[in-house]
């Protein structure tokens, strides 16, 4: 597959009634692509892939899932937004080697760093930045950063550096949705939490969670000694359940061919209903609560008349 095969599939969704529009610009200025399913009322829940190059899957598994929901019609109430190639610079390097850099500088920076000229393991995007390391949420405190530039886990030189970064929480804040998940490769396992959450909403994301497993058959793992990620700053910043699903079964080599994704896209093909369904049931208990809490007064007023 090269890397205009790779757009090409997202474009063809417009084929089958889907609108495509731009959540965002890389660093080489392409168009970071997205689009929406069911309603725009209502609860909105947001899904992205491709922060890492190789893991090109993930925008595959995610325009299955974008057709398959739209042609069964199964969003009836709220909306689903799927920001497909976080990293299309990165991508490109992967699909269509380094000649695709933009000058023989870059190229020569990048066949440096990554040690050859085999990028099919690249994580990076063009600036050699981590982008799943790059948000500012405990910017530089994970396990496996490193704070030189590299083909994976460089951190960047300061946190939301990295244009890719600044468009996802851009796009993010302007969609307000009430749960994200972020698709990465590989391992079968989901993601939830982050330090510093209270105990209700870590009981929240991880009922949430739950849900997801039974769904996958993945198990779910608390996030430790991992820092600086879209879900992480999703959950620090916008106090909002968020999930990273890693797809691909661990054995199974970078990049992940097309030929698993049909297995894939079975265990997965029903993530984006449960996640809205369950982010509506949330926020429907969250109303409740408001409400008595906005009640309170008025009945305690009305309670201390009658005791009069």
């Amino acid at each position: 597959m090269t890397y205009q095969e790779l757009v090409q599939r997202i474009v063809d969704l417009q084929d089958e009634g889907l609108e495509l529009f731009n959540a965002g610009k890389s660093v080489l200025g392409k168009n970071i692509l997205a689009t929406h399913v069911g309603s725009y009322d209502g609860i909105q829940i947001l899904i992205q892939g491709g922060i890492h190059a190789r893991e090109y899957i993930s925008t595959l598994l995610m325009i299955e899932q974008a057709r398959y929901l739209n042609a069964l019609d199964l969003v009836k109430n709220g909306g689903i937004y799927f920001v497909f190639l976080t990293n299309p610079d990165g991508a490109e390097i992967v699909l269509d080697g380094i000649d695709t850099a933009p000058c023989d500088i870059t190229k020569q920076y990048l066949v440096l760093a990554n040690g050859g000229f085999d990028f099919s393991q690249y994580k990076a995007n063009i600036n050699l930045v981590d982008l799943n390391t790059n948000f500012d949420a405990d910017w530089g405190t994970g396990g496996q950063n490193v704070r030189c530039p590299n083909t994976e886990n460089f951190i960047g030189f300061y946190p939301n550096s990295e244009r890719e970064v600044i468009s996802l929480i851009n796009f993010t804040r302007q969609v307000r949705p009430s749960l994200t998940i972020s698709y990465h490769s590989k391992g079968e396992v989901i993601y939830y939490g982050f330090p510093g959450q209270s105990e209700q909403d870590l009981a929240r994301d991880k009922a949430i969670g739950e849900q997801l497993s039974a769904t996958t058959g993945y198990p779910l793992i608390f996030t430790e000694n991992s820092s600086g990620g879209y879900k992480d700053w999703c959950i620090r910043v916008l106090t909002i359940p968020s999930y990273t699903i890693e797809v691909g079964d661990v054995n199974l080599e970078h990049p992940i061919g097309e030929e698993n994704l049909p297995e894939i896209f079975e265990q997965n093909k029903d993530v984006p209903l449960v996640a809205l369904n369950q982010a509506i049931k949330y926020q429907n208990q969250i109303n409740i609560q408001q409400t008595k809490k906005a009640n309170q007064p008025r009945i305690a007023k009305l309670f201390s008349m009658f005791k009069r």
